[in-house]
């Protein structure tokens, strides 16, 4: 075959090569992967669709989870032809896929629980106009619970616009993270996957006027409006301000754990003494802390030069504590300058803290005078999924160390 034939056969799209020089021919370049994509984890058969972003500028690649409006980007990548690795250190996680056809393929492999299938085809440029004639769901719902924390009830809080619903089911140790979805077929069909807490929830309103909630296809849970009497038959939802308490409100709170150097940091050091403390318990694999995080780091910001100190008691699995590579990710994503401490696994939470009583949210935030006593208790933490919820959750805890700086320093 001559060089002009095989030119013209190339062109013809019969081989992915393109002839660059007299003689010599090169591979065509991976198709970039830039912008945005439809895509779907599978988590016991249930397939849990969310979106997800892709920056290509062609010498380096980040993958993008969302959370609401909030992006959950990967700290590393790595290209191949058309395999694509993407790693979160701030999760532990990675995103393997190959290109096939259009399509991405592949499995989120994560540090707790297995591995998640995946796939994700390009968003569509022209999407379908929504099905009309969505009910009117928007405000606040009282859901009942399936619940190991003693709950009786969650709220179910959802903002609508026409035929779409961003949504989240919050509970005394935060929330679901933001849902989205629309109307169709008779149900609200919602989803949401950020990295972690994949859920499929569909919304059917009953004819009385109360919802049924069903999480990933399991049987559904009854929902009323909060502000109906319909509400008292499902339940109450735990105030987080009363759900953990001290066993002797008279005694300081008291921690003695290594930071991540390994050097012990113990509640009566000199940096903590007069000091108004704020004691966070929390684990890098926690989704709810990782809601909390920014939160935590602005008030750092804010008032440490005024006399708060935060502490961190991060409860990490085993392998973590041995190298806590995603803690350390963690720090690094939310640039917390805090206070870090390693007491030991999830499972030896009241273990290492036995002064509190039914102490079993990640996150829970104890408040502690200058004197060291604890003076509030906060259980969980909500996205900004949950709005107001989520704004009084900030307001509560600041004004409560606002109000704790401005008392005069007592001895302990």
């Amino acid at each position: 075959m001559s060089l002009t034939s095989a030119a013209r056969y190339l062109a013809a799209g019969f081989l992915s090569v393109t002839v660059v020089a007299a003689g010599t021919i090169a591979a065509q370049p991976a198709p970039s992967l830039a912008g945005l994509w439809d895509a779907v984890v599978v988590v016991n058969d249930v397939e849990v669709p969310f979106p997800f972003e892709i920056a290509d500028t062609g010498s380096s690649l980040a993958g993008s989870f969302f959370n609401g409006e909030r992006r959950i980007t990967s700290t590393a990548a790595t290209r191949s032809s058309n395999h694509v690795l993407f790693r979160f250190d701030q999760y532990a996680t990675t995103l393997d896929a190959t290109l096939v056809n259009s399509e991405l393929r592949g499995e989120y492999r994560r540090a707790r629980g297995g591995p998640l299938s995946f796939r994700a085809v390009r968003k569509a440029a022209n999407v379908a106009a929504a099905a009309s004639g969505a009910p009117a769901i928007g405000g606040t719902w009282v859901v009942q619970a399936r619940s190991n924390k003693g709950e009786t009830a969650w709220r179910f809080i959802v903002r609508q616009e026409g035929d779409r619903v961003d949504a989240t089911i919050l509970r005394v140790d935060g929330d679901t993270g933001t849902l989205s979805g629309s109307w169709r077929d008779g149900a609200f069909v919602l989803s949401h996957f950020s990295g972690a807490r994949p859920l499929l929830l569909e919304v059917t309103p009953n004819s009385d006027g109360t919802l049924a909630l069903s999480q990933n296809r399991q049987p559904p849970l009854l929902a009323a409006r909060e502000a109906e009497r319909a509400s008292a038959r499902v339940g109450t939802p735990t105030d987080p301000a009363l759900h953990t308490r001290l066993k002797d409100a008279a005694e300081p709170l008291r921690f003695s754990f290594p930071n991540l150097d390994g050097q012990i940091v113990s509640n009566t050091d000199a940096q903590f003494q007069g000091k108004v403390v704020l004691v966070n318990i929390s684990g890098s694999w926690c989704p709810n802390c990782h809601d909390e995080a920014p939160f935590l780091a602005a008030l750092d910001k804010k008032y440490r030069g005024k006399g708060l100190e935060i502490v961190t008691l991060s409860f990490e699995e085993a392998d973590q504590l041995a190298d806590p590579v995603r803690l350390k990710a963690f720090i690094a994503t939310y640039g917390l300058e805090y206070t870090v401490l390693l007491p030991g696994e999830p499972d030896q939470l009241n273990e290492k803290v036995p002064q509190a009583e039914n102490l079993n949210a990640f996150p829970t935030t104890f408040l502690l005078g200058r004197d060291g006593r604890v003076r509030a208790v906060h259980a969980g933490f909500p996205s900004p999924g949950s709005g107001a919820f989520y704004t009084k959750a900030e307001q509560d805890i600041t004004t409560q160390v606002e109000r704790l700086l401005a008392e005069p320093a007592r001895s302990r």
